[in-house]
C-alpha cells in the first residue's frame, strides 16, 4: 500500500496524520481552552466541560478529516483518551452527548468502532480528552 505522511508544522514532531492505501489515520486531536490563559493578568486557562472539550475536539476531528477530503462518516475506528474532571469524576456521558451530535445521525448516521478508556493524564494540562480516528476512503 502507498504511504503518505502529512507533515502541518505540528509541534512535538509528530505527523497530522498518515495515509496507508485508501485508510487515513488522524493523530491524537485535543481540545483547545474555550478562554486560553492570559499571561498579563496571570489568568489560568478555562477549559470548560468534558461535553464542551469533547464538542471542540470532534470539530478538529472533522475538520482534519475534510483537509483530507473525508468526512465524520468515513471513520471507521475512533480511540477516546479521558482523564477525570477536576471534581475526580470521568465524565462519560457528556463526552457521549458531544459524539451523539456527529455519529448516528439522520444527517449522518455512521458509527465507527470505538474505544474509550480513562488514563491518569494526557500531555496538556487541563484538557479532559484526546481523540484520534481512523478513516477509510469509501470506492
Amino acid at each position: 500500500a502507498q504511504v503518505k505522511h502529512i507533515q502541518a508544522a505540528t509541534p512535538g514532531g509528530i505527523a497530522t496524520g498518515v495515509w496507508v492505501g485508501d485508510t487515513y489515520y488522524l493523530s491524537g486531536q485535543l481540545p483547545s481552552p474555550s478562554k486560553p490563559a492570559d499571561r498579563a493578568t496571570n489568568t489560568p486557562a478555562v477549559w470548560g466541560t468534558t461535553n464542551e472539550q469533547a464538542d471542540n475536539a470532534f470539530q478538529k476531528v472533522a475538520a482534519g478529516l475534510k483537509e483530507q477530503g473525508l468526512g465524520m462518516g468515513d471513520v471507521v475506528m475512533m480511540r477516546v483518551y479521558m482523564v477525570a474532571a477536576p471534581d475526580g469524576k470521568l465524565d462519560f456521558q457528556g463526552m457521549n452527548a458531544a459524539y451523539n451530535k456527529y455519529f448516528g445521525t439522520a444527517d449522518q448516521p455512521n458509527k465507527p468502532a470505538r474505544t474509550t478508556v480513562q488514563v491518569a493524564a494526557l500531555v496538556t494540562a487541563g484538557a479532559l480528552l484526546e481523540v484520534e480516528v481512523q478513516a477509510a476512503r469509501n470506492k
